[in-house]
């Protein structure tokens, strides 16, 4: 019994030490040799605090009371020991005995556990915070662990993606962490959508690797359906700002003309009013020009300047633009509504481009704007009051609209508080070696170029030429050339060597015709396509444009008639050879009063303009075959201008 028992003494991991009434060691085992560090044969009858000094077995005797659990360090050994008092079958105290264990390795661990949860706990947090949506899955695709910002974009929570397979969340395209898998490479940059509602996302996802073994994969997810909508924001910022701001002034008009001279004086008076501004004037000849300079010189310039095209809008759409909108107001409309135009111009000014385009719906809520200073937004009751500048523009004759009942009267006197009419570039020749200056400096800093110089015969055609586009027309043209240039040539050369200025000179052609004078010698036009105008293959069609040489009267022949064209199959046919045909009259279909020798000199220099656009405009829709959009391209036009033209013209 007695080797059993020491047997099991010394098979323990803990250290015991036992001493009797003489403070003596009477106990040893192998677990106190390991901790302390001395064989029990040399410690065995030595009082205990020679081998220990600050022992309290001895303290244990005298008091009886027993020390539970306690910490303390030994020669830098954690220890934790427990003092008994020894008692006889009589509870006599008859020694002591301590019972004590090693436990650094336990602290060790246990201070690893605790840094461990404070990491998990810290990692946790970060985890939990970050912005972007974050999916683990493990190394067979099943997702382990998800993050709050994914539950926020996906709409998925924990229950409906852990333990289950990482293509739950997948709306469309592959999942990402099985190509990591498949792959034990990053990806990067791919786009999904995931959750039920089919969120647009873009993922990067890593392998998880440790000591060599995949362990898994790690996605971060971003939604990209706010940098969608950041993106459209900015770009209808820059919309807007292309709208609020005015960037011409006065400096930028140039001309001499004294009619011109005269608008520039009404507009730079008008500025400095408040009054209602009606710009006319054909297309191309800087009604919106005159428009920025006018709020640029008005004490409103710091305010909002706001531009609309009247004609590029539906009714309803313009209506909606111009107003604004309530919630609800019609199908599609903005939660909490919009306000319009003139309540973003509030304070500013807005331009209102061919007003004239406007139905008549449109035109008189634009009256009561005018009238009230107040708008209502379309679908809505109350009415906001606006202090809102307007300056219309039109290239239609209002006045002969408003005897057609084209347009309102009373709107019509609304807007006339200040007319300004801009003259054409045809009726101001003088001004376009100035204008042709502006204009190469401005398209050679566009451009990179560096032309500095037009030859004297280039200038004299441009003077020549009626210019029905205007000073847009002009810089058309330019550009034209410009590009044809080579990069480092810095002369602008005359159309008459086919390099430059590839444009036609119908009107020109036809207001010479009407004039029964020759025409510009050595004007060479582009070729057009069978059936067109100042072409080849188009029976009764004299003075063409493009030929060398415009005929005139049958008194006043001109070098044309030998000219290719005179020769070819259609100037040959009965029709081409007649007296009628060769005369001025025959240029205008009978529709259109032809300008005859006895007549022509009753008429205003407008009015045969009129005539020889308005006779073209008819001829380039016969050979087209009415067809509106292909007349517009070989006219050079926008299909839009033709139709203001066709209508100015009552062409039907």
């Amino acid at each position: 019994m007695s080797q059993e028992l020491d047997l099991i003494i010394n098979s323990t991991q803990e250290g015991i030490i036992a001493i009797g009434l003489d403070e003596k060691i009477f106990l040893f085992n192998r677990g106190a040799e390991q901790i302390i560090g001395q064989n029990a044969g040399e410690v065995l009858g030595l009082p205990v605090q020679q081998v220990i000094a600050d022992s309290r077995l001895p303290v244990i005797m005298k008091t009886g009371e027993s020390e539970l659990n306690q910490q303390l360090c030994f020669q830098n050994i954690n220890i934790i020991t427990s003092r008994i008092p020894l008692r006889d079958n009589t509870a006599n105290i008859v020694g002591a005995f301590a019972v004590f264990r090693d436990i650094s390795d336990a602290i060790s661990t246990a201070e690893e556990i605790t840094n461990l949860r404070e990491m998990r706990i810290m990692w946790r947090a970060i985890f939990e915070s970050t912005q972007d949506a974050i999916s683990v899955a493990d190394e067979n695709g099943i997702q382990v662990s998800i993050n709050r910002a994914y539950t926020q974009m996906t709409g998925l929570s924990g229950e409906d993606v852990i333990g289950k397979p990482c293509t739950t969340d997948i709306s469309s395209g592959e999942s990402i962490h099985l190509q990591v898998l498949r792959e034990r490479r990053p990806v990067r940059n791919t786009r999904l959508k995931v959750g039920p509602g089919a969120r647009e996302v873009l993922v990067d996802a890593a392998p998880i690797i440790v000591d060599g073994t995949l362990k898994g994969s790690v996605a971060v997810i971003r939604d990209i359906s706010e940098i969608l909508h950041l993106t459209s924001e900015l770009t209808r910022a820059r919309s807007m700002l292309r709208k609020l701001q005015a960037k011409y002034t006065f400096e930028d008009l140039i001309g001499q003309n004294p009619g011109f001279t005269s608008a520039l004086q009404k507009a730079r008076i008008a500025a400095t009013t408040p009054a209602t501004i009606l710009l006319l004037g054909e297309s191309g000849t800087g009604k919106e020009l005159f428009a920025h300079a006018i709020h640029n010189a008005s004490d409103r310039r710091h305010r909002e300047f706001i531009r609309l095209n009247c004609a590029s809008l539906s009714e309803n759409v313009l209506e909606s633009e111009l107003f604004g909108y309530e919630a609800g107001a019609f199908t599609g409309a903005r939660k909490g509504g919009r306000p319009g135009l003139f309540e973003a111009a509030d304070g500013g000014t807005i331009f209102l481009d061919e007003v004239g385009m406007m139905s008549h719906g449109t035109q008189a809520k634009l009256l009561r704007v005018l009238q009230e200073h107040e708008v209502r937004r379309v679908g809505g009751t109350a009415t906001i009051a606006i202090d809102t500048r307007v300056i219309a523009a039109s290239n239609l004759n209002l006045a002969e609209a408003v005897r057609n009942k084209e347009f309102r009267e009373d709107l019509f006197y609304r807007l006339n508080v200040m007319p300004i009419s801009i003259p054409p570039l045809r009726e101001r020749p003088e001004d376009i070696p100035r204008l042709i200056h502006q204009l190469i400096a401005r398209i050679n800093q566009e451009y990179g170029r560096a032309v500095s110089s037009l030859s004297p015969g280039a200038l004299m055609l441009l003077k020549n030429y009626s210019w029905p586009g205007n000073v847009r027309e002009l810089e058309n043209v330019l550009k034209r050339a410009i590009i044809n240039l080579g990069f480092h040539e810095t002369n602008l050369s005359s159309p008459q060597s086919g390099r430059f200025f590839p444009v036609s000179y119908p009107d020109v052609a036809g207001l010479q015709a009407a004039r029964g004078a020759p025409g510009i010698p050595g004007a060479p036009g582009i070729p057009g396509a069978p059936g067109i105008p100042g072409t080849p293959g188009i029976p009764g069609t004299p003075g063409t444009p493009g030929s060398p040489g415009t005929p005139g009267t049958p008194q006043n022949p001109s070098p044309a008639a030998s000219s290719p064209a005179a020769s070819s199959p259609a100037a040959s046919s009965p029709a081409a050879s007649s007296p009628a045909a060769s005369s001025p009259a025959a240029a205008f279909p009978p529709a259109v009063s032809p300008v005859s020798p006895g007549n022509r000199e009753h008429l205003s220099l407008r009015d045969v303009l009129k005539n020889a656009e308005e006779a073209h405009l008819r001829r380039t829709l016969a050979a087209t075959g009415q067809n509106r959009t292909r007349a517009a391209s070989l006219l050079g036009i926008s299909l839009r201008t033709l139709q203001y033209k066709l209508k100015k013209h009552k062409i039907n």
